[in-house]
Parts: structure tokens; C-alpha cells; sequence
């Protein structure tokens, strides 16, 4: 059977547009499913799912909505319908990808969907966005973003171009070559690095995969860290090698790569067998050197490359996340064990390197060993996170309360 691909968009506004994409996607050997979620007036071509279909969907009456005209209530409401749609038909087995194309608006709306599909779904985004930061759009899923480089608003000599290479590429993922399931799924491990952390998650990962785990790593950037944490929730992962926890000061500093203040909780909640290590707390990301904030121009700063620069972290700042750490683990409702590197927490944090400062080390120690509860063990080895042997005692704690669980 062809694959059925949900086509999302404004067929009030951009008919044309996706009357040629689905002419294209058939072309390729798809078959398009239209989903209309314009507001603004009667479509141009017809839908194989209504507006009105889906504002019901969303808890909302579409002839009213027309009338009041209040466009953050009809955001919110074709969003909440097609995220609504869009996750039944995947249910039923009635979609195998997805695309949509258009302005801002329109890409908020279709992604909004396109997070409410597991990842490995094929979503591909074709925005006027498409080019710069997407990150709020795509949150913690594998969306695809093709820069429209014309707006979407008719079709053209460049347009058609664009639009006929999506309609391929989105047939193209959903047509993939098949691959091959294991006979027997292995316990996924999630471990969060950095690359100050690189030799210690490469070393635990060589000890996990000779034990028949699978190991997904993730990098502590922000996304990384708030994409770890979904898999996490959603019960995709057997077990968690929180060894990189450098997002925590991101969020204490107001760095690039801040994961929110949840980040650890996921774990935590979902009782996943987890080893947690203050790593890379050291350091806070910023952009460029000239993007230092003004309050932190005159700390020790270090370029790791032209676009990133590594503020060293103080005693205060330390403290702070050594409460949140601790605090991770207070609330594990599964086996938990905190690991602390007492000669440095990150490949820069070492004796005789730039970032080596031992009383900001032990303020996030001393507020991890006041704030522990009772009970949750607590290990502290004269190595530094980088050493193979750091690597090899967290890696066998995690595998000992993997068993233990």
C-alpha cells in the first residue's frame, strides 16, 4: 500500500500551493491526506479533514472563531485540533508522515502536531523560518525544516521547485529502506556528554555496550538535555547516566544551553535505576565572547570555539546546583546513587588547568552532602570525571542497580 502522508496547512489562503504539493506527492508515490486548519474563510481546494473538523477537534466552534477574529484563541484552538487529529490518525494506523508549509503562523500550528508524534515518524516542516532558529518549533522531536526562501504565497519558477523536492523528500522518508528490528530489544541506557565529559561517557559507553546495552548519548545543550528527559517520560529508556548535568548551570547563569529547572526530574518521576554527577557544572554557554553578558565580562571566561564561550562557575553558583541535584535525587521514586569527581568535574576542571578551582568544586559537594536525604547513597572517588577509572566505578554502579531493579 502507498504510504499515506498527512499534508497540514491554510487552504484558505495557500490552495494553490498544496494542490501542487499533493499533485507532486502522488507523482512520487505517496498518497497525501489533506488536513485544512486556515481560519479566515472558505478554502480554495477541498480537504480531506475540514476546518471545521478540526476546530471541534480543538474545542472550538470555526464560524464563530471567524467572526471574533481573535487570532491567539485560534492559534491555540487549531493547534490543540491538530495536534488532535493528527495523533488519532497515527493511532489508527492511517498515517505514516507528515508535512506541512507556511509563514510563522502556520509553522507553530503544523508543528504543534508534528510533536505530538512519536520520533521516527517522518515530519518534514517547509517554512518561511526554515533557515534560522527553529528550535522552539521543533522542541524535543526530529522535525525536518526546508527553507521556503520565497514566502508561501503562490507558485512560481523557484516555488514549484522547492515544493516538488519536498513532496519527494517527505515520500522519501516514508519509503525508506526498512530497518532491521533486533531479535531481542536491549535495556536502553540514556547518558547525557559534553565535550568536556567525552572521555568519560565514551569509556562507560564501551562498559555498557560489552554488558548487551544499548546506549543512547545525549549532548547537554539545552535541547539535548530537554530531549533526554521526554524519552525518559514517555518510558522509552531503561535506565539513566546523568553524568553531564552542565544544562543546571545554564539555567542558575542564564546561559544558551539551559534545559529548565525540571532537568533531572524526568528520571526521578519515572523511577528509572539512575546515576547522577555534577558534571561539567564548572561551566556556563554563552554565544560569541561579545555575547557575555555584562555582569560576567570581568569573571574567568574561556573561548571554547568562536561561537561558545565557558564562563566559570563561582561558589554561589555551585551551591545552587548541588541543591538541585540533590534535590533530583530526594525525589527518585527508583534506585538512585549520586558519584562525586573530587579532583575536578569537567577535562578544564583538573589540576593545573583554567578552570581547576576546588572550593567552587566543594560548594556543590558540601550543599549536595547537606541536601541528600537519608539513605540515597553517595560516593565520592579522588579521581577526576575524565579518569577511566571515575568512568568505570559509575558505569558498574548504574549496571548494579540495573540488576537491582
Amino acid at each position: 500500500m502507498d504510504a499515506q502522508i498527512a499534508v497540514v496547512g491554510a487552504l484558505d489562503t495557500k490552495g494553490a500551493e498544496f494542490s501542487f504539493l499533493c499533485e507532486r506527492i502522488r507523482a512520487a508515490g505517496g498518497r497525501p491526506l489533506l488536513i485544512d486548519f486556515g481560519v479566515l474563510g472558505d478554502p480554495e481546494i477541498q480537504a480531506d479533514v475540514t476546518a471545521q473538523e478540526v476546530a471541534r477537534a480543538g474545542g472550538g466552534d470555526l464560524d464563530a472563531m471567524r467572526q471574533e477574529r481573535h487570532k491567539d484563541y485560534c492559534m491555540r484552538t487549531m493547534s490543540a485540533g491538530l495536534r488532535a487529529v493528527v495523533r488519532s490518525l497515527f493511532d489508527e494506523g492511517r498515517l505514516q508522515g507528515i508535512i506541512g508549509m507556511g509563514g510563522s503562523g502556520g509553522t507553530s500550528i503544523a508543528t504543534s502536531a508534528m510533536r505530538a508524534l512519536p520520533v521516527a515518524v517522518p515530519k518534514l516542516m517547509v517554512s518561511t523560518v526554515g533557515g534560522g532558529n527553529v528550535s522552539a518549533y521543533a522542541g524535543t522531536k526530529d522535525i525536518t525544516f526546508m527553507p521556503s526562501v520565497v514566502d508561501v504565497a503562490g507558485l512560481n519558477q523557484l516555488s514549484r521547485d522547492i515544493y516538488a523536492n519536498a513532496a519527494g523528500a517527505i515520500v522519501g522518508m516514508v519509503h525508506r529502506a526498512p530497518v532491521e528490528a533486533e531479535a531481542v530489544e536491549r535495556p536502553i541506557v540514556a547518558a547525557s556528554m559534553f565535550g568536556n565529559t567525552t572521555q568519560a561517557v565514551d569509556g562507560a559507553r564501551k562498559i555498557f555496550e560489552a554488558r548487551d546495552l544499548e546506549v543512547l548519548v545525549f549532548h547537554a545543550t539545552g535541547v539535548g538535555g530537554r530531549t533526554m528527559e521526554d524519552l525518559i517520560a514517555s518510558g522509552y529508556i531503561s535506565a539513566s547516566f546523568d553524568l553531564t548535568t552542565t544544562e543546571l548551570a545554564d539555567c542558575v547563569c542564564g546561559g544558551v544551553f539551559d534545559a529548565g529547572p525540571e532537568r533531572c526530574l524526568a528520571a526521578a518521576q519515572a523511577g528509572v535505576p539512575t546515576v547522577l554527577v555534577p558534571g561539567c557544572v564548572d561551566m556556563a554557554n554563552f554565544g560569541g565572547r561579545a555575547t557575555v553578558p555584562a555582569q560576567y565580562q570581568n569573571r574567568l571566561l574561556y573561548e571554547w570555539n568562536p561561537d561558545i564561550t565557558l564562563l566559570r562557575t563561582n561558589a554561589e553558583e555551585n551551591r545552587k546546583m548541588g541543591q538541585m541535584i540533590a534535590q533530583a535525587a530526594n525525589a527518585s521514586t527508583g534506585p538512585v546513587e549520586i558519584l562525586l569527581p573530587l579532583k575536578g568535574v569537567s577535562m578544564l576542571d583538573a589540576p593545573g588547568e583554567m578552570f581547576w578551582d576546588p572550593e567552587a568544586d566543594a560548594a556543590c559537594f558540601d550543599a549536595i552532602r547537606e541536601y541528600l536525604k537519608p539513605g540515597i547513597p553517595l560516593r565520592e572517588l579522588d579521581l577526576n570525571i575524565n579518569d577511566p577509572e571515575f568512568a568505570r566505578a559509575a558505569a558498574e554502579r548504574l549496571l548494579a542497580l540495573l540488576v537491582g531493579s
